[in-house]
C-alpha cells in the first residue's frame, strides 16, 4: 500500500486500527516527514529577504535536502509496512512440535532484522533533519523560529519513536552480536541528537519567552 496517498483521516483511522501496519516506526517516519517540512518552511520563508541575504545559499540549500528527506521519509512509511508484515506472520507461526519450533526460529531471526532496518534508517534521517532543524533555528527568519522549536519537537519524538521500534526487536533476538551492534546504533544516534533537538527546543523558548 502506498501510505503517502491516504487522506489524513484516512492514515489515522488505519493507524489506530487493530491492523499491525502501519505502527509505531510508520508513525515516527511520518512525524520525521513533518519536522522536515517545517524546517523547510522556515528556510522558504527566509530566502528572499534582504535581511537574511548573507545565509540565502544556506537556506536554498537546507530546501533540497528538507524536501528530499521528506519524500524518503515518506516512502519510508511504506517500507516499514512491508518489512514488519513478515515478522507478523511469524509470531503466529506454530511451534507444537520441536520441528515447527526449529522453523518458527529461522523466520524469526530473520524478520526480526529485517524489522530494524527502517526504523535505523528513520533514526539517520532524523539525525540529518535535526541539524537543519537548527539552521533554521540559529539562522532563518526570527518571523518563523517557532516552527523551527517544532521542527526539533518533531525530529525529536520521530528519532525516539524510532529507537523504540528498534529496541522492541533486539530485544527478542537470540543472535546477541547482532542485537547490541543494531542497539549501539540506535544508542549513539540518541545520544548525540537528543541533545541537540533540546538544544534548539530551549534556543527557541528563550527567544519567544524574552522581554
Amino acid at each position: 500500500m502506498d501510505y503517502s496517498n491516504l487522506t489524513l483521516k484516512e492514515f489515522a483511522d488505519r493507524l489506530g486500527s487493530g491492523d499491525p501496519t502501519p505502527g509505531g516506526g510508520g508513525a515516527s517516519a511520518l512525524a520525521g516527514c513533518l519536522g522536515a517540512a517545517l524546517g523547510n518552511m522556515v528556510a522558504h520563508l527566509t530566502v528572499g529577504r534582504k535581511k537574511y541575504a548573507a545565509v540565502q545559499e544556506e537556506m536554498e540549500a537546507l530546501i533540497r535536502e528538507a524536501e528530499s528527506l521528506q519524500d524518503e521519509l515518506l516512502d519510508l512509511i511504506g517500507e516499514d509496512a512491508a518489512l514488519f508484515e513478515p515478522l507478523s506472520r511469524a509470531y503466529s507461526m506454530p511451534r507444537t512440535t520441536q520441528e515447527e519450533k526449529d522453523a518458527r526460529e529461522i523466520v524469526m531471526k530473520e524478520a526480526l532484522k529485517d524489522a530494524c532496518q527502517v526504523p535505523i534508517r528513520i533514526m539517520e534521517k532524523m539525525c540529518r533533519a535535526l541539524e537543519l532543524a537548527k539552521q533554521a533555528a540559529f539562522h532563518g527568519s526570527s518571523a518563523a523560529v517557532s516552527d523551527a522549536g517544532d521542527a526539533a519537537v518533531f525530529c525529536k519524538a520521530a528519532l525516539q519513536g524510532a529507537a523504540l521500534n528498534v529496541f522492541i526487536n533486539t530485544k527478542l533476538m537470540k543472535d546477541r552480536t547482532v542485537a547490541e551492534e543494531y542497539n549501539r546504533k540506535a544508542d549513539g544516534m540518541l545520544a548525540k541528537y537528543v541533545p541537540l533537538a533540546d538544544e534548539i527546543y530551549s534556543h527557541v523558548l528563550e527567544q519567544l519567552r524574552k522581554p
